[in-house]
């Protein structure tokens, strides 16, 4: 276990919601809005559930349940629909830096599996912090046990404003939260700004974008006999405009061009389904 200051669960909590509130994809501002006990039922307020694990010698799981808003965002983006626990592992990675470790990758689960993910065995309860701008947004889990251990060696402590509003959990291990209905700071303790619109709240999601310049099909045979000085053909013509890809999807297409000893792509044609909707 990492050594250090002590420092206080509830504490420790709201400030690894606010790290996460911070980067979550959402239509408004998002600000932590409390630690409260946590209870199964939470789960029916959100769409989506990711978990992912912790590192380190401590260890532990988090989860993260996000409302209708972003999953409908992202299954509904005009390249493809996006992957959820891609979209949300920054969150996730934030919340984790804060607890004084890292997170493995997030994987999606269903909401009713989300807090067993979280407990993993244990009965001794779970805090929620819900993340709220208009409404809730999203939700960060994490297990009693979990919070101790880390506020027990973290590295350093964060010096944070008394929040109110909300029931603190309860800190020790051992002693179970009991469930608790998930309340929202009273208004205008949350910034609410006026909401975005459509793809505009995925603005800071990472995209994966490849430029491809063909394919072509070998047998497992071929593949194997491959050895340095080999040239492969590819299914396109010299000269003919490569591929512009994100997240898989073809949305583009242009000329390859060396910038500095680099290559880089002009744009030249933008594909009609990439700007439908």
């Amino acid at each position: 276990m990492p050594t250090g200051t002590p420092r206080d669960p509830d504490e420790l909590a709201l400030a690894a919601a606010r790290a996460a509130a911070a980067v979550i994809p959402a239509a408004d501002e998002l600000e932590a809005g409390g630690v409260q006990p946590g209870g199964p039922e939470v789960t029916a307020l959100f769409a989506g559930a990711v978990v992912a694990e912790l590192g380190g010698p401590v260890g532990g799981v988090l989860g993260l349940l996000v409302a209708d808003d972003l999953v409908s965002a992202l299954a509904s983006s005009p390249i493809g629909g996006l992957d959820l626990p891609a979209a949300v592992q920054p969150a996730l990675d934030a919340a984790a830096a804060v607890l004084g470790t890292t997170v493995r990758a997030a994987r999606q689960v269903d909401r009713d599996a989300v807090v067993p993910s979280v407990l993993a065995g244990t009965d001794a309860g779970f805090a929620v912090v819900p993340l709220v701008g208009d409404t809730i947004a999203a939700a960060l889990l994490v297990s009693i046990p979990t919070l101790s251990a880390h506020a027990a060696g973290g590295p350093t402590p964060v010096p944070l404003p008394a929040v109110g509003g909300a029931a603190p959990v309860a800190a020790a291990a051992g002693s179970p939260a009991a469930p608790h209905p998930l309340t929202v700071p009273a208004p205008g303790s949350a910034s609410t700004p006026g909401p975005r619109r459509g793809i505009e709240m995925l603005n800071e999601v990472d995209m994966e974008v490849t430029v491809e310049l063909g394919r072509t099909r070998m047998t497992l045979r071929d593949l194997l006999a491959l050895s340095p000085g080999n040239v492969l053909e590819l299914d396109r013509a010299a000269g003919s405009p490569a591929d512009l890809l994100v997240n898989g999807h073809l949305i583009a297409r242009g000329e390859v061009v060396v910038i500095d000893e680099d290559f880089g792509l002009r744009v030249t044609e933008i594909l009609e389904t990439a700007t439908a909707g």
